[in-house]
């Protein structure tokens, strides 16, 4: 589909799902979004031939689909480094194991679907049949839902294995906590420390991965709570267009910047995970009438000649700000290198427009009222559930209505200078930080580039076009090609009990979880 007629398709999208109206399905229907996904054989490194916990989901696919690799022994080592290792990550708010090795059992015995035997994280805001969801707060702390979100559904029905529910912040709101705003889970790289920053909301499911705990993981991002944990933590992590994957069955924190996506160790994990859950959904109106899902697992599949030379699959034009990366300019440096290293990249200089400062700050606070209207019941009976996060909710209830149209109209102006203006001599674009793609709903990527000064990973974010997964994906796997930052694995943490003693864990006060707050 013309790069065109993906914009008129995702501008009418915007207004609808700003408006609450929902958009008709085109020519394809809810049903369809079950696509047939074709894991491709990829090549095996040692450490995953030693270690199934150290494979990707796409090595682990192609051991077991070569006899070499049993879903059950996979599942039972992932779930003896949760009994190690979880007291210390506090990855994981609820852990399945009984239902997991069963599950793994009957992947063993036959049925090949293309994510058969693989055990994934699934944060605690999406529904999970018979498994309690309880979004990490006093509200939920009693849930246990009778279906199964829609991604979660479809990453079932494609063979993937449920080894439990990721922690989280409090309503998706800050770092994981518990709901009074003690720190759980940590950072993987640094889990003796929990005073650094693990990345967002989707701490769990990005510390189970990372510390191999899990094969892949899906999370949720409102305010960079997929990309940010990714870049702290050495992942890959997607959030496709507003609208690419359902979010029914997620409890929501913003009706028009809700995305669901993958938090996986690199593109072609990414990609396999998002060709799975996307599509158009009958129960979800944002997913209706858009564009077909492009093949996500061909564009996360490096074009490399006989003589190992890596091209990009399509000449791509990436925009360059000035102040990417701006206090870390060797990595900045060594990073547009590689880059303009492959065949087919062109690096472009974009500037921003003088109110991108008012238009990505100031009125970013209008998500507040968003998350007030499916809770005004809580709000006026019993504020206490909302824990450490109530300022929050209590600063989106004070927004005013015609704050909220001001909100929106700032919101069209932002879209217009970011495809009329930055993205207008680029095809994708490295960005400073992830608010401005999700107060837009445009796509992101997030990849690892390397380590910061303190051993604490670093990644980019890249920006892409309305519905340009692919584009994005074409880009990451042709770094992740040239580099093995992706490869990359965090020490496992020390298991004694004095140690786990020593390790005091903070606590957030009301003020800093609002500051922080998604």
């Amino acid at each position: 589909m013309s790069r065109a007629l993906n914009r008129r398709v995702f501008l009418a999208s915007s207004v609808a799902v700003a408006s609450g109206v929902a958009l008709q399905a085109s020519t394809t229907s809810a049903q369809a979004a079950s696509v047939s996904v074709r894991i491709p054989d990829v090549d095996v490194r040692q450490a995953a031939r030693t270690d199934p916990t150290e494979a990707t989901l796409a090595e682990a696919v192609t051991l077991m689909r070569r006899g070499r690799l049993k879903s059950t022994d996979l599942t039972e080592a992932y779930l003896e480094r949760i009994e190690r290792y979880d007291s210390t990550y506090q990855a994981y708010a609820e852990v399945t194991g009984e239902a997991a090795l069963k599950a793994a059992r009957a992947a063993d015995r036959g049925s090949r679907r293309p994510l058969s035997g693989v055990p994934l994280c699934i944060k605690d805001n999406y529904f999970t049949h018979g498994v309690p969801t309880r979004c990490n707060s006093y509200i939920f702390e009693d849930f246990v839902p009778d279906v199964d979100a829609t991604a979660v559904a479809r990453l079932t029905a494609a063979g993937g294995i449920v080894l439990g529910k990721g922690q989280m912040g409090p309503l998706a709101t800050t770092r994981a906590t518990r709901p009074n705003g003690t720190v759980t889970t940590v950072n993987a790289w640094t889990p003796e420390d929990p005073s650094v920053d693990p990345g967002g909301s989707s701490t769990g499911p990005a510390c189970a991965v990372a510390g191999r705990l899990a094969a892949s993981s899906i999370g949720t991002q409102t305010g960079g709570s997929i990309v940010l944990p990714s870049n702290q933590q050495n992942l890959t992590g997607l959030k496709p267009t507003m609208g690419r994957v359902s979010v029914h069955g997620v409890i929501p924190l913003s009706f028009t910047r809700d995305h669901a996506g993958p938090l996986a160790r690199d593109a072609m994990d990414a990609a396999i995970m998002v060709q799975i859950m996307a599509g158009p959904d009958a129960q979800d109106p944002r997913t209706l009438g858009l564009p077909s899902v492009p093949d996500l697992v061909r564009a996360a599949t490096p074009v490399v000649s006989r003589k190992g030379a890596v091209r990009m699959r399509r000449a791509t034009r990436i925009g360059v700000p000035g102040d990417f990366l701006s206090a870390q300019k060797e990595l900045r440096g060594t990073l547009l290198d590689r880059l303009e290293a492959i065949t087919g990249v062109t690096l472009v200089n974009v500037t921003y427009p003088d109110d991108w400062a008012l238009l990505t700050d100031s009125f970013n606070a209008a998500r507040l009222a968003e998350r007030t209207e499916p809770f005004r019941h809580w709000l006026r009976t019993d504020p206490t559930k909302f824990g450490v996060s109530l300022l929050s909710w209590l600063q989106g209830l004070m927004l005013s209505g015609d704050e909220w149209i001001t909100a929106q109209r700032a919101k069209n102006h932002l879209l217009r200078e970011v495809l009329d203006g930055v993205m207008s001599s680029c095809d994708v674009v490295l960005q400073t930080g992830p608010v401005p793609f999700d107060i837009l709903g445009l796509p992101e990527i997030a990849f690892p580039i390397g380590f910061g000064a303190n051993g604490v990973p670093v990644g980019a974010i890249l920006g892409g076009q309305p519905y340009e997964e692919d584009r994005l994906l074409e880009v990451a796997a042709a770094y992740q090609a040239v580099t093995d930052w992706h490869t990359r694995r965090p020490a496992d943490p020390a298991t004694t009990a004095r140690t786990k003693a020593a390790v005091a864990r903070p606590r957030l006060s009301a003020e800093e979880a609002a500051t922080s707050s998604a």
